[in-house]
């Protein structure tokens, strides 16, 4: 399956995805109606509403929660970009039903504001039941939708193991909080830079034709097509210096309406190539960081992006990330969902 596809299914449909062997920390994805989830290898998890689509003026809600016994929710308020995003209001009363519950001030060029403590429990308070969540300025109100909310909210503490606590957002409990799961830390991953003037790696014809079997044996059928032209030509193959006796070694392996990608493997510099496959999704290179930058649909409103990063052996996944779902909320997406994450630390 494309990457692109992937993408599509992942910010687009009502799939959980939790991790594989590759990533084994625990993670998971998860949206469902106006509702969506995603949570990272720490246990941080982030879920988002938005109003019912086509519908607008529209407006978002985050929330976010740390790992652990006692963490709270914090709750921001995103406004669709408009074609006139000057006209944000400096701040929006905020109501529940008939309640009010005083204003939140917006960063008018960002289209942001945080809500309260207070604000955010009234928030939770209110999305399992019928009253409508609303901000107003002037005569202008948005909302959001509730559908899927109990769904999300419910994957948020089953997640974080806070089902049956006094802290659960949908199914409480008397389980202490001790129980709840601890966050966990941010894996550490030690990348030295590409050493400047390394030779480039230049192979014979024989060479090259040795590489490519040695390739094509390490992948699995379908993940990289373009090592199997239907021309019957061989493909092109990019080769570049890694250290003394490994080198990178990519080529295109599938192209979409408005995504690529390309497959790249650690090899040794000589036969035999022991080629180590990475990733078939990534689009660039650069000093010892692969990339991939994928939209979910062509008009570019929301985004999924990966990291994999040079361990002076191999490249290591070290972050994965959606901008939620495809709603024509904003350009390049709403929010930042994080389903990896590490701390990457760089050495000459």
């Amino acid at each position: 399956m494309r990457r692109f596809t992937i993408l599509f299914v992942i910010l687009c449909a009502p799939v959980v995805q939790y991790a594989t062997a590759a990533d084994s920390l625990p993670q998971v994805q998860f949206n469902y109606k106006d509702w969506e989830i995603a949570c990272d290898n720490t246990r941080t998890c982030r879920a988002a509403g938005y109003q019912t689509e086509d519908v607008v003026p529209n407006a978002s809600v985050l929330l976010t929660r740390q790992a652990g016994p006692n963490q709270p929710v914090i709750a921001e308020l995103q406004l669709a970009q408009t074609e006139d995003d000057s006209a944000t209001p400096a701040a929006l009363q905020m109501s529940i039903g008939k309640r009010a519950l005083g204003t939140i001030k917006m960063d008018r060029e960002n289209r942001l504001g945080k809500l309260s403590p207070d604000q955010t429990t009234a928030l939770l308070n209110a999305l399992p039941n019928n009253e409508p969540i609303a901000w107003s300025a002037g005569k202008v109100r948005w909302g959001i939708s509730k559908m899927g909310a109990n769904a999300v909210l419910l994957k948020m503490d089953e997640f974080q193991g806070r089902l049956g606590t006094p802290a659960a957002l949908i199914r409480k409990g008397n389980q202490p909080e001790t129980s709840v799961l601890p966050a966990l830390p941010r894996p550490i991953v030690i990348s030295p830079h590409i050493k400047p003037g390394l030779p480039a790696p230049k192979l014979a014809t024989a060479q090259t034709r040795s590489l490519l079997a040695e390739l094509r044996k390490s992948i699995k059928e379908g993940e990289c097509d373009g090592l199997t032209p239907e021309s019957g030509e061989a493909p092109a193959l990019a080769l570049e210096a890694l250290s003394d006796k490994a080198m990178l070694v990519s080529t295109e392996c599938w192209r979409g309406a408005y995504n690529t990608g390309n497959g790249y493997w650690v090899t040794n510099r000589s036969a035999p190539f022991a080629p180590r496959f990475i990733t078939a999704d990534a689009d660039q290179h650069e000093d010892g960081v692969l990339s991939s930058f994928q939209k979910g649909r062509g008009i570019g409103d929301c985004i999924g992006s990966e990291t994999w990063t040079w361990d002076g052996r191999t490249f290591i996944h070290t972050s994965a990330t959606t901008t939620g779902m495809c709603r024509q909320f904003a350009a390049g997406g709403a929010w930042d969902f994080p389903t990896l994450v590490t701390e990457v630390r760089r050495t000459p």
